[in-house]
């Protein structure tokens, strides 16, 4: 998904640095949800790239992507399958 045309602002053909920002920090945790890391482990560093002192300043630049949000929704029902098997063993 190219920034100029997914996150440009309104009348304006080139995109802000705000949106190449929320871009960055989206595509990053794309990345490493597809790599297989600790996103949650991850996130103090996402915040040091962009300039933040804590994760909780990075999260006003997250967006649901459906690509995201896809990769997050298998990462939860691959660990909810991981702990049901488990629990499920004598």
């Amino acid at each position: 998904m190219p920034p100029s045309s997914a996150f440009s602002v309104p009348g304006n053909s080139r995109p802000s640095l705000k949106s190449l920002r929320h871009s960055f920090a989206v595509s990053t945790l794309i990345g490493w949800y597809r790599d297989g890391g600790d996103v949650n482990a991850r996130l103090p560093l996402l915040s040091t790239w962009l300039g933040h002192v804590a994760p909780s300043s990075t999260y006003w630049y997250l967006q649901a992507t459906p690509e995201l949000l896809g990769l997050a929704a298998a990462r939860l029902s691959s660990a909810a399958q991981a702990v049901s098997g488990k629990e499920s063993r004598p």
